[in-house]
């Protein structure tokens, strides 16, 4: 595909993160990443005909509705994906249609940008896994946590040692119970709970910039949950992910790290204004950060693989696949209030 030709996106999920999607590739467009809406499915009525309003946990910018008189609108995944002028695919529906959706899409011919978590359980993401494989279009899991400018300047400092080796790593990620789609996110077997549909972002950016841990200590619920990610030398020895969103209602959505190098410590605050300090040399100074969002980031880093033929991805399915075995290990320990091995 020339990147000169615009990409035909279809998003299929008009809810929370569909409509950050919508607003993500407009956004595109207008900074230079060539795409168009070309098509939308949803079983509402409503939606289908531009009518979107759904809360969610964190603000992702405002516009993000569609014109309906320019866009394809289809009841049903299966009309979209025949689609000839879809070339990229956002899948925003619930997590247990996502795995199925992403091999339908792919076996269509199209790229896959396929929101987070894959799915519950690491078979069902490894089908995933299995179908890009087949397939020579692109699939990339939405980990966008990744692609958030303060967690992509926290690993480009642990990748180059600026500040010397880690010492410690903690995150936190917590928030009041989601006030949108409730009777699907009050059903752990669907969702995971929040160790699969919230903690997930801690728990792939541990593994991304330390490795998978030799072992997990789980401590909690479903529902709000802490690991200990245990490492040999020479790795960190101090390791620790919080997730919740069991919270009282009202309960302000809380997203943190405080990393400890042996010359600097570094921390960020969503809700602090600036969100990145970092502390050196007896003083605190703030860290300029580009105002972009995460999900922004990922749809343009697809973006550009896509119009320039790229196939590296800083997120990729197998990525996905060793999260969500990385999250199995920490429910089995939950289960068992065992430390886990990984193998």
């Amino acid at each position: 595909m020339s990147s000169n030709t615009p990409i035909g996106v279809g998003v299929i999920g008009l809810g929370f993160m569909g409509q950050t999607h919508l607003r993500c590739y407009r956004a595109a467009d207008k900074a230079g990443h060539a795409n168009r809406l070309v098509a939308v499915c949803d079983s509402s009525a409503e939606r289908r005909a531009g009518q979107i309003e759904a809360a969610g946990n964190i603000t992702t910018g405002a516009g993000a509705a569609f014109d309906p008189a320019s866009v394809n609108a289809y009841a049903t995944p299966a009309e979209l994906l025949a689609d000839p002028a879809v070339d990229l695919v956002s899948i925003c529906t619930h997590t247990d249609t996502h795995a199925d959706l992403a091999i339908a899409a792919l076996d269509a011919g199209k790229h896959v940008l396929v929101e987070k978590p894959v799915a519950v359980a690491s078979a069902d993401v490894q089908r995933v896994a299995d179908a890009a494989r087949r397939s020579d279009r692109l699939c990339m899991p939405g980990l966008c946590i990744r692609f958030w400018p303060a967690w992509a300047w926290l690993r480009e400092r642990i990748v180059e040692g600026a500040f010397g080796s880690v010492r410690s790593a903690t995150f936190h990620r917590l928030a009041s119970p989601p006030g949108w789609a409730s009777a699907f996110y009050t059903d752990d077997s669907r969702t995971g709970g929040a160790l699969v549909d919230l903690h997930i972002h801690d728990a792939d950016f541990v593994r991304w910039v330390f490795g998978d841990p030799q072992a997990v200590v789980s401590a909690g619920t479903l529902d709000h949950v802490t690991t200990i990610y245990r490492y040999g030398v020479p790795g960190p020895s101090h390791v620790v992910a919080e997730g919740g969103w069991d919270h009282t209602h009202g309960f302000e959505f809380r997203m943190r790290y405080v990393v400890l190098f042996e010359h600097a410590t570094a921390d960020f605050d969503l809700g602090r204004n600036p969100q990145l300090l970092i502390a050196r040399d007896g003083r605190r100074e703030a860290v300029e950060l580009d105002a972009i969002t995460g999900y922004d980031a990922e749809i343009r880093h697809l973006l550009d693989a896509i119009a320039t033929g790229r196939r590296e991805l800083n997120a990729t399915i197998d990525d996905a696949v060793a999260a969500a075995r990385l999250l199995e290990a920490e429910r089995e320990s939950l289960r068992t209030e065992r430390r886990v091995e990984l193998s």
